[in-house]
């Protein structure tokens, strides 16, 4: 299935590519529609749609036209669909809908986690005990809808650093955090699932305090995209030095870890030693 988001993913490098081809600016773009400059990021990047009518006064001023144009135009359609998430607006705010889309389209996750265990990976309990707010059987429902990725036939290979921190950090009772980690390594079994955990005790100078999620995606679709999280909002990036600045990164955080094995076998300990 090719959802809104990857369409306007698809539309918004062809955009980029057409804009730098032509040697304008996104100042110079923006100009054109008569919007700021960070509108016309947000396009290039696939983060919102664009109007026809807008789209059509950029092609003509990148100079694209004709048959050339025509699948742009057909991008730009599918692109201002609702997406899978549409439906939990009230709970899952615009900034994470997209992470969302994203997350079930790539065909490799890299994600480095630093304190708490990822939703991917977290069970009911875990969740309930760590959401703060309402509606929290909705939020829970999202959460756990969004782990079916997983074992989708055509799902994502999902590659995971956890901080060791995460997994000792106590949410909720013992019983749940029992489960949870017995629930890690069972899933660190599936055949698509490398986890690996950063022991606290690592001998190295690579330390990342913070957690990022390099979403990567099949060479027709899009290049890759760097997921930060803050408490309010979210970065997307993806530009070339963002991207090998974060792939080095987690090259350097994989080297530093534990094997696949010998992380499942550290975290069936820590579920052991809750008694």
């Amino acid at each position: 299935m090719v959802t809104p988001t990857i369409q306007r993913r698809r539309l918004g490098n062809a955009l980029k590519r057409a804009r730098e081809a032509a040697g304008k600016t996104q100042d110079e773009a923006a100009e054109v529609i008569d919007s700021a400059p960070s509108k016309v990021s947000r396009l290039e990047l696939g983060q919102s749609g664009i109007r026809l009518t807008d789209l059509k006064l950029l092609l003509d001023f990148y100079g694209v036209t004709g048959e050339e144009a025509e699948p742009l135009r057909d991008l730009a359609r599918a692109g201002r669909q609702r997406g899978r998430w549409s439906g939990y607006r009230n709970v899952v705010p615009d900034w994470f809908r997209q992470y969302l889309d994203l997350e079930a389209d790539a065909t490799e996750i890299r994600w480095y986690q630093a304190e708490v265990i990822p939703g991917i990976l977290q069970t009911e309990p875990y969740i309930r005990a760590i959401i703060d707010g309402e509606d929290v059987d909705r939020q829970t429902a999202v959460r756990l809808e969004r782990q079916k990725v997983i074992d989708r036939p055509d799902g994502p290979e999902l590659n995971l650093i956890l901080s060791e921190s995460a997994l000792r950090r106590r949410l909720g009772d013992k019983a749940t955090m029992r489960e949870q980690l017995s629930h890690i390594a069972k899933i660190a079994n599936r055949p698509n699932v490398t986890i690996q955990v950063f022991p606290m005790d690592a001998e190295t100078y690579v330390i990342s305090s913070y957690n990022f999620i390099v979403l990567r995606f099949g060479e027709e679709v899009a290049s890759d995209v760097i997921y930060l999280e803050t408490f309010t909002d979210a970065d997307y990036l993806d530009s070339p030095d963002a991207l090998r600045a974060y792939n080095r990164l987690w090259d350097r955080l994989r080297a530093a870890a534990l094997g696949p094995a010998e992380s499942r076998k550290l975290i069936l300990r820590m579920a052991d030693e809750i008694k």
